[in-house]
């Protein structure tokens, strides 16, 4: 566990999994029901760390990590009405749901790296990452004045909200730098890849990876799913589908993990923006590029061509669908589709695998109107309900998906990824449009007042 946190990607670009998912105790329903959320944390990663951290390591990481957030709860759950509820994941100290992993990350790497340094070892972490706008911004405020860690961060220039960059940008620690890339965030991403990809320059600098191809992302990420399930199963409410905001595919495919695990999810949604490769992965088997290539959108944080961690969740497509079982021809298979989709920009999964993904998931896709259209509509209603962009992408699929959902008799769990205050624009735009007047100042967390004045 140790070595995967800390390499992050493996030698040869792939992405490390477990090679075995733990079994939860038998009585998890009753035992775990009322814990909170440090302490399902500790109870969920516990599973997963082998001998590399002891229960009380684990305990105090998640401890120190979630003392940052706003609210006791961590991840709150408001309930909208008409079985609609809102997993709120924006009250960390970078109003976005990264928080949620990379406060928990950078707890995790400062520890491992003073414990071998302790050995003498002299051990030090370059971070490298690329971020759409919320990662860059989570992995800079988890690891600010971090001891023997230095972070690089890769955003794509003017392709991020105003307020993300200056949450990037006007952090001043010496072990924190900046990085503008002319492109996109797939450019950013293939630009870290690709240093993950040379072993020498990996090996000389100590590469760490911050983005969610780092498994313990992922695995931090799993915890929310089962608190939300406890905060409605606590009113009798056990029949769930949870529709998530997708880009990158880490925040659904946690999700997903969570189900294996056990969970009674009923089906994961990805909601998609109009770059929706993942929409058209789920209705016709094909994972193909865009033509026009990655289209700015009110919802930056999902304007990403190729979702890397949905490497993940075909590796187990390819092994229990193409390969029959056998790990190592899934290996070989999900290295042809992904060569093929460098070579090519597209490939195909068999029909079985496609059937098997739709039984886990549906999916959905928001134009640009229809996620101004959702934020005015649930901003006019009598809660006042405020919605970032991405959210109301989730949002409006939720809606689409309604007859599907009510079919089984479920309540639904929209993730929330990012505090409205962040993406001023897409909502004052959706407001105002709709002929209300939004005092903005008001929404504002302290925190990010006069921040686009800092240096």
């Amino acid at each position: 566990f140790e070595s995967v946190v800390l390499e992050g990607l493996a030698a040869d670009g792939g992405l490390y999994i477990p090679e075995q998912l733990p079994s939860l105790p038998l009585d998890w329903k009753t035992k775990w029901a009322d814990l909170s959320f440090a302490d399902l944390a500790t109870e969920l990663i516990s599973l997963f760390v082998g001998d590399d951290l002891t229960r009380e390591e684990v305990s105090s990481l998640v401890t120190k990590s979630y003392s940052t957030f706003s609210t006791p709860e961590v991840t709150p759950l408001v309930d909208l009405g008409d079985k609609m509820h809102i997993l709120e994941l924006f009250h960390g100290p970078t109003f976005a749901f990264k928080d949620v992993a990379l406060q928990f990350l950078g707890n995790l790497f400062e520890f491992f790296l003073e414990r071998r340094n302790a050995q003498g070892e002299g051990h030090r972490l370059t971070v490298v990452g690329a971020t759409s706008g919320d990662t860059g911004s989570a992995a800079i405020y988890g690891l600010r004045g971090k001891k023997n860690v230095e972070v690089f961060i890769l955003h794509p220039a003017g392709r991020v909200s105003p307020v993300q960059e200056a949450q990037m940008t006007t952090v001043l620690d010496q072990n924190v730098h900046n990085v503008a890339v002319p492109g996109t965030f797939d450019d950013c991403q293939d630009i870290v890849k690709q240093l993950f990809g040379r072993p020498d320059f990996k090996k000389e600098y100590s590469l760490g990876a911050i983005n969610s191809i780092n498994w313990a992302r992922i695995l931090a990420q799993i915890t929310y799913y089962f608190y939300a399930y406890f905060a409605l199963a606590r009113q009798g409410k056990d029949s769930l589908v949870f529709v998530v905001p997708s880009g990158n595919f880490g925040d659904v495919l946690a999700g997903f993990y969570a189900r294996e695990l056990g969970l009674p999810v009923g089906k994961l949604a990805i909601a998609t923006n109009a770059n929706d490769i993942l929409d058209r992965f789920l209705r016709s088997g094909t994972y193909r590029n865009s033509v026009e290539g990655v289209v700015a959108t009110p919802s930056p944080a999902m304007d990403i061509l190729v979702s890397s961690n949905f490497e993940r969740f075909l590796w187990y497509l390819a092994r229990d669908h193409e390969a029959g079982g056998d790990e190592a021809r899934a290996g070989a298979i999900l290295r042809g589709w992904m060569e093929q989709l460098k070579r090519e920009g597209e490939f195909t999964v068999g029909a079985k695998a496609l059937a098997a993904a739709r039984e886990t998931f549906w999916s959905g896709r928001c134009g640009d109107q229809d996620t101004y259209a959702t934020i005015a509509k649930y901003y006019a209603r009598d809660a006042s309900y405020l919605l970032d962009p991405h959210t109301a992408v989730g949002v409006f699929v939720a809606e689409t998906l309604s007859k599907d959902i009510e079919a089984l008799g479920a309540e639904t769990i929209c993730l929330s990824t990012a505090h409205p205050a962040k993406f001023s624009e897409a909502v004052l735009k959706a407001v105002n449009e709709d002929g209300r007047h939004l005092d903005f100042a008001a929404i504002l967390p302290p925190p990010l007042v006069g921040l686009l004045e800092k240096p």
